[in-house]
């Protein structure tokens, strides 16, 4: 009887093992079939402001915001992650890089070895992204100078430090889907906002609250919540919070990073508006179209304020 119970022990933990190895496996793009075109550099250019990518990638205490060496210090629950060099040296950088490469990395949180990306970089935002748009960003990240130096290694504990670890995380929190609108009695402008906001701009990333395993709780999307950083209180920006905010008021503050009432914006969200402020008006019009349709939604309450504080 005690030889029949450890053989089944033994099955069934061969059996969990294996399924553990088949969900946690990285999942990779399929090839694409569309004819090869030409890479859109402006529209790369485009993507690569609405993505924020120079707020984590670029060199810190540097002026030049194109210079992407990495080394930005990204604090979360779970340990500290240090954004690596994008850059276009060989090296150190993704300068050997493949367009598969790239669309892997940044759509599926796969690198070119194979393993997986921790979720400190925003792919699940990135998965919704086209192909097009994210092979036009990589055309414009090889024409921007290529900066030497690798990045150090991650500050992550055991058992987050298990990169395996990460397809069970994907298998929970991914689920592959692009921005798709099949509404349509949605302005083209709307859609256009719809798509930056919910792909590149990432902006549920830090708006929304997240449960123990660090995973957007979906019911609180945009309601705000702490700061994935540790620090302070991110905002709700559904119109639970925003709903005296006109759509030009949205735009204007993404353009300036002024609020209606004249202050301005402070923390991290100034270097959103570093990279916002760069977008055409007409985006930044679309991005406010969106959020201003956001329907009320509520979130977790912050902390009541200290008196002095």
């Amino acid at each position: 009887m005690l030889q029949r119970t450890i053989f089944v022990a033994l099955l069934v933990a061969i059996a969990a093992a294996g399924v553990y190895w088949w969900l946690s496996a990285p999942v990779v793009a399929a090839a694409s079939t569309a004819p090869p075109r030409a890479p859109d550099i402006a529209n790369g250019e485009v993507m690569f402001n609405a993505g924020g990518c120079a707020s984590c990638h670029a060199v810190p205490n540097q002026p030049d915001r194109l210079k992407l060496g990495g080394g930005v210090a990204i604090k979360s629950p779970f340990g500290t992650f240090y954004a690596p060099n994008i850059s276009p040296d060989p090296a150190d950088g993704i300068g050997k890089w493949t367009d598969a490469d790239f669309v892997n990395a940044v759509m599926h949180g796969v690198s070119p070895s194979g393993q997986h990306y921790f979720p400190a970089f925003p792919y699940t935002s990135y998965q919704r992204a086209r192909r097009e748009d994210v092979l036009d960003l990589f055309a414009y990240l090889k024409t921007l100078p290529a900066v030497a130096g690798k990045v150090r290694d991650h500050d992550v504990s055991f058992p987050f430090d298990v990169r395996r670890n990460i397809g069970i995380w994907k298998f929970l929190f991914m689920d592959g889907k692009p921005v798709v609108v099949a509404d349509g009695a949605k302005s083209a402008e709307w859609k256009r906002g719809a798509y930056l906001v919910n792909s590149f701009g990432h902006c549920a990333e830090c708006h929304s609250p997240r449960n123990a395993l660090g995973g957007i709780i979906s019911g609180e999307r945009f309601a705000g919540g702490p700061n994935p950083e540790g620090e302070g209180w991110v905002p709700n920006i559904t119109q639970k919070r925003l709903g005296d905010w006109s759509a030009k008021d949205i735009a204007y503050f993404l353009k300036t990073g002024e609020l209606p009432d004249g202050d301005s914006v402070g923390g991290a969200m100034t270097r959103v508006i570093k990279n916002t402020s760069l977008l055409p008006d007409s985006d930044l019009a679309a991005m406010a179209d969106y959020l201003k349709s956001l329907p009320p939604v509520d979130g977790p309450t912050p902390p009541k304020r200290k008196q002095g504080s």
